[in-house]
C-alpha cells in the first residue's frame, strides 16, 4: 500500500513573507523588501491525486482550511464522489461544443428549434459564463424578466435544463441551477379564436382560390391530414379502389429548405386516412393534371425530394411551401369576408385567422358531430393519445376506415364512446 505523504498539507514559501526560511528563498535584493517577522505566513497545499492519477496541490490560507479540504477529497475519492472543481470552470459557450455533438435528435424541427433557442436566448446570455458560477437564482430572474411569453420560455430552459444534466453526469457541477424553475402560464385565448372555419366558410375561401389550388383545400378539409402530411403524399400511397391514403411521410421546412422525413410526427402519423368522394375527385385532379410516378423511392438523407412521385404540387410541379401557398390563402380569406387579424400571445405579432391549419380542426369538430368516438378520430388524424399507451398503437382498420367515411359522407351518427 503506498505511503501517505509526509508534512501533507505543508506549508509553502511566499515573496511576501518575512520569516527567515522565506527571506533565505526570496533574499530581499532580488525580492521585495519585507518586515521579518518570527511565524511563517505563508499558504498551506493540501495535496492529493485525484481519481485519473493526476496530482492536484491547490492552496489555502491556514493549515485548518487546508487540511479540512484534505478530509473532504480524500473521503470523495473513496466514496467515488470526487469532482474535480476545474471541470466546471469551462464556460458554456465551451461546454455546447462538447455537449452539442453528443445529442441524439431525431427531428430536424427538433434540431433547428434547440439551434435557435441556443443563439438567440442561451448564448447570449450564459455563453461566457463559467458552468459552476452559474445559480438558481441567477437563471430564474433570467426567465421571469428577460425571455418574454410561456413558449419560449419553455423552449429555452428545456435547452439550458438538458445541457446542465449533461455537465451533471459528466461531473462538472454538483448542482443542477435549473431545477424547479418556474416560467409563465400559458396564455388563455379567447373562445372565438379557437373556433375553426366552418363547411360553409370553407367553401367561401374555395371560391376566392384559383382552380388550381382548390383540390389541394378540398383534399385537407376532407381529411384532416396535416400539411407537412398532404404535400408529401406520393402516389404509391394512394389507392383509389379501395379509397385510402397511407400517411408514412412528411415533408418539413429545414430553415427555408425543403426535406422530406421518414417519420410523421408521431408513431400515431402512421395511419390509413380514408377518401371522401370529393377527397377522390380532388387527387384524381391532379393526377391527371401531373401523372406522377407511381414509384416508392427512398427518403436517404431527406434531401433528393423526388418531387416526380408527388401528388399535390406547386404550379411549376416543385414541392409546395407554406410560404409560397401563403400568397394565395390570406387573399382568399380577405376576399371570402373572413379573415381577421388575432393576435399571438405568445409573439405579441398579428396572425391571419384562419389559417390553413384550421381546416383539420374543422375536419375534427365534424367527426365529432358525427358522433365518431374519440378513440377513433385519434387514430385517423394521428393523434397519440396523452398519457394512455393503449392508443399509441392502435391501428385504423377496415371497419373503421368505412365507418369514418360513412360519418362524412353519409352524416350517419355514430354511438359516441367516451
Amino acid at each position: 500500500m503506498a505511503r501517505r505523504a509526509s508534512q501533507n498539507p505543508r506549508q509553502k514559501r511566499s515573496k511576501l513573507c518575512g520569516c527567515a526560511l522565506c527571506l533565505a528563498e526570496f533574499p530581499p535584493g532580488q525580492y521585495k523588501e519585507r518586515k521579518p517577522v518570527r511565524d511563517c505566513t505563508g499558504p498551506w497545499q493540501a495535496r492529493y491525486r485525484d481519481p485519473s492519477g493526476k496530482q492536484c496541490g491547490p492552496t489555502f490560507p491556514s493549515l485548518k482550511e487546508a487540511q479540512a479540504h484534505l478530509d473532504k477529497v480524500r473521503t470523495q475519492v473513496r466514496e467515488g464522489t470526487y469532482q474535480d472543481p476545474k471541470r466546471g470552470s469551462i464556460t458554456v459557450d465551451d461546454w455546447y461544443a462538447v455537449w452539442w455533438p453528443t445529442v441524439k435528435t431525431k427531428s430536424i424541427t427538433t434540431r433547428n428549434r434547440k439551434l435557435s433557442a441556443w443563439k438567440v436566448h442561451v448564448q447570449p446570455k450564459w455563453g461566457r459564463r463559467k458552468l459552476n458560477s452559474i445559480t438558481w437564482i441567477q437563471v430564474q430572474d433570467w426567465i421571469t424578466n428577460e425571455v418574454k411569453g410561456h413558449a419560449t420560455q419553455k423552449k429555452v430552459l428545456e435547452l439550458l435544463r438538458h445541457m446542465m444534466v449533461a455537465a451533471l453526469r459528466d461531473r462538472r457541477i454538483s448542482v443542477n441551477p435549473t431545477l424547479d424553475i418556474e416560467v409563465s402560464a400559458a396564455p388563455a385565448k379567447h373562445p372565438d379564436d379557437m373556433i375553426p372555419p366552418t363547411h360553409a366558410q370553407c367553401d367561401a375561401i374555395r371560391e376566392q382560390l384559383t382552380d388550381y389550388y382548390r383540390p389541394l383545400v378540398v383534399f385537407a378539409e376532407e381529411t384532416g391530414m396535416r400539411w407537412g402530411e398532404y404535400t408529401a403524399l406520393r402516389a404509391c400511397n394512394v389507392d383509389l379502389g379501395s379509397a385510402t391514403v397511407k400517411v408514412k411521410e412528411v415533408l418539413i421546412d429545414d430553415r427555408g429548405r425543403i426535406r422530406r422525413k421518414m417519420a410523421p410526427k408521431s408513431r400515431a402519423g402512421f395511419r390509413t386516412v380514408p377518401l371522401t368522394p370529393a377527397a377522390v375527385a380532388a387527387v384524381q385532379t391532379m393526377l391527371d393534371k401531373w401523372a406522377p410516378a407511381e414509384t416508392e423511392s427512398p427518403v436517404g438523407d431527406g434531401e433528393d425530394l423526388h418531387e416526380e412521385e408527388l401528388v399535390f404540387r406547386g404550379p411549376l410541379g416543385g414541392a409546395l411551401t407554406r410560404p409560397n401557398f401563403r400568397r394565395h390563402w390570406i387573399p382568399a380569406i380577405k376576399d371570402a369576408g373572413l379573415a381577421r387579424l388575432v393576435v399571438n400571445p405568445e409573439t405579441g405579432r398579428k396572425e391571419w385567422w384562419p389559417r390553413v391549419h384550421d381546416l383539420r380542426h374543422t375536419f375534427a369538430t365534424r367527426l365529432k358531430d358525427a358522433g365518431v368516438p374519440e378513440k377513433d378520430v385519434q387514430v385517423i388524424m394521428g393523434h397519440e393519445r396523452g398519457g394512455r399507451v393503449t392508443w399509441l398503437y392502435q391501428h385504423a382498420g377496415p371497419e373503421l376506415v368505412e365507418e369514418v367515411r360513412a360519418a362524412l359522407t353519409t352524416g350517419r351518427h355514430l354511438r359516441a364512446v367516451s
